[in-house]
């Protein structure tokens, strides 16, 4: 069935990136997964052919591209086995810089957006905390104004690209006693007195940096204000779609792979005389896995579709991620168990898959959270509504 989202173009960017990530990125995934620290080198490669700015403005040497390159960029990062890699990239390209591009200043996106969007600078998004995870609301650490500056204190954790980014997107209180509407976001220069990052060592994605960063005492000149004092939640929330969307269609993708690697291996592996992905049982179980990854990959290009056109697509959002990644643990876990005791060795990429994976229902906020967010769009009839310009 031809897909009505992707044209002629699309297809030929497929094609071009697959082959890029298959020379550049695929014979250094298990160095990097071994490491936990790429080559700072792919960066730079990645941002000459452009893959940093497919959706950032022409003016800053963007590429200012419709959702659909995006869609395929995350699609062929999830192919690549590693989603440590991938998710270090998507984290610098659609968290740190959409805040970069949504609520800086002209003078920060000069500094900033030219050099992210050609690899020479890395940045990451500090939100979740310690003692808050999913609570934005409950965040704990504070920029207190002094003069010309803020004062930064508190902590951050699980932060991907924690530890080697160049400038970090913080989020912090203002106001204290406004709750959630005493919230503010900063830009903050990675090498600001006062900042101190520790690696996590992790179960999956293992070769991206994911970081516990400390704040003492940073002094962030008032220019690096990003958008409005206090008004830093309703800009996380808004951007909070996005990132559930990239989660979703990150989660279809690896199942997919997931899917046709195993069918490779059943149409070669025999047993009782016979390949197989001839016995009844194991048939049925593609069927069902095939048959649900083709229903969360419609619904996440018609939601990709709708955000493209405009549209405040939080409920959907929340609903891809709290589905899709739920399928991909279960057709992951259903794949590494159809490869029998191979599924379980390192040599194969099931046994990675099932790692990285499993970080779909946790991260970007917690199914448990989003069956929540859900039940009150659906039960309670309550409306999300983007930031006022």
């Amino acid at each position: 069935m031809k897909n009505i989202y992707f044209s002629e173009e699309h297809e030929l960017f497929r094609e071009s990136l697959r082959g890029f990530l298959q020379k550049e990125v695929v014979p250094n995934i298990d160095t990097w997964e071994e490491t936990g620290t790429i080559d700072r080198s792919i960066w730079t490669k990645m941002g000459d052919m452009g893959y940093f700015g497919l959706a950032s403005p022409e003016e800053y040497g963007g590429l200012d591209l419709d959702i659909f390159y995006t869609v395929i960029f995350l699609e062929e990062l999830q192919r690549i086995n590693s989603g440590g890699f991938a998710a270090a990239m998507w984290a610098h390209a659609y968290l740190a810089m959409t805040h970069l591009k949504a609520e800086g200043t002209s003078a920060i996106k000069e500094k900033y957006l030219p050099a992210s969007i050609s690899g020479e600078l890395i940045g990451c998004l500090c939100i979740t905390e310690p003692f808050g995870g999913s609570d934005v609301a409950g965040m704990r650490s504070t920029a207190v104004r002094s003069g010309e500056h803020y004062i930064l204190n508190g902590s951050k954790t699980f932060i991907t690209n924690g530890v080697y980014s160049d400038y970090l997107i913080v989020a912090a209180k203002t106001d204290p006693e406004k709750g959630n509407k005493g919230l503010s976001i900063f830009i903050v220069d990675r090498d600001t007195p006062g900042i101190s990052a520790t690696k996590l060592d992790k179960l999956g994605w293992r070769a991206s940096d994911t970081g516990e960063i400390a704040f003492t005492d940073v002094k962030i000149p008032v220019d690096n204000l990003m958008g409005e004092e206090n008004k830093g939640f309703s800009y996380i929330m808004q951007h909070f779609a996005l990132e559930r969307l990239i989660m979703g269609v990150n989660a279809h993708a690896r199942a997919e792979y997931a899917l046709d690697y195993t069918l490779g291996y059943m149409a070669e592996r025999t047993a009782f005389g016979k390949t197989i992905d001839k016995f009844q049982a194991l048939r049925h179980t593609v069927a069902e896995m095939a048959s649900e990854i083709e229903m969360v990959k419609s619904f996440n290009y018609s939601i990709a579709n709708n955000l493209n056109s405009g549209d405040y697509v939080v409920k959907e959002a929340s609903m891809s991620k709290l589905l899709s990644t739920k399928i991909a643990d279960e057709v992951i876990y259903k794949c590494l168990q159809m490869l029998g005791g191979y599924g379980y060795m390192e040599d194969y990429p099931l046994a990675r898959m099932f790692r990285d994976s499993r970080l779909g229902p946790i991260g970007g906020g917690t199914s448990e959270i989003l069956k929540e967010i859900i039940a009150k769009m659906v039960i309670d009839k309550k409306e999300y509504k983007p930031a006022a310009n």
